[in-house]
């Protein structure tokens, strides 16, 4: 479990740290999609996640969070970074975007995916592009 330390923040892969009330708060109320996401689900999707948080070092609040859900050796989705609107501008989102991306390299993931209404910009900043062959690409949502 690291812990990386870049302007007054501290990043780290430690699930216990991360302030589920908090983070379901930011998601199910802030967010355009998990609004309403019930505090049972989000605790279940951490728990099958690989899962990141970013702290204000000082007083250690939680200002940020991202996760994963892989399978740790060929597939990775990368889901549910939020930066606390206080905190945002300062390169957050995309650290938390790096920091997962280098994580999962590191394990030997070779394939990562994400979706985003409105945030290409952060993401093309590390390496992700629109689908190369998205004809190959379909989905189940029963939302």
């Amino acid at each position: 479990m690291g812990i990386v330390v870049r302007d007054g923040y501290e990043l780290s892969t430690d699930p216990s740290r991360i302030n589920l009330g908090r983070v379901h708060r930011w998601l199910s109320e802030d967010s355009y999609w998990a609004l309403g996401r019930s505090l049972q689900v989000q605790e279940l999707a951490n728990a099958g996640s690989l899962v990141c948080g970013i702290y204000r070092i000082g007083n250690g609040a939680q200002v940020g969070f991202a996760r994963a859900v892989t399978d740790g050796a060929t597939f990775g989705w990368l889901c549910d970074v939020y930066v606390d609107p206080a905190d945002r501008g300062r390169g957050l989102g995309r650290w938390l975007a790096e920091h997962v991306r280098d994580e999962l390299f590191n394990r030997g993931v070779r394939r990562i995916l994400l979706s985003t209404a409105d945030a290409h910009g952060v993401y093309a900043g590390v390496g992700f592009a629109a689908l190369a062959t998205p004809e190959r690409w379909m989905e189940l949502d029963q939302r």
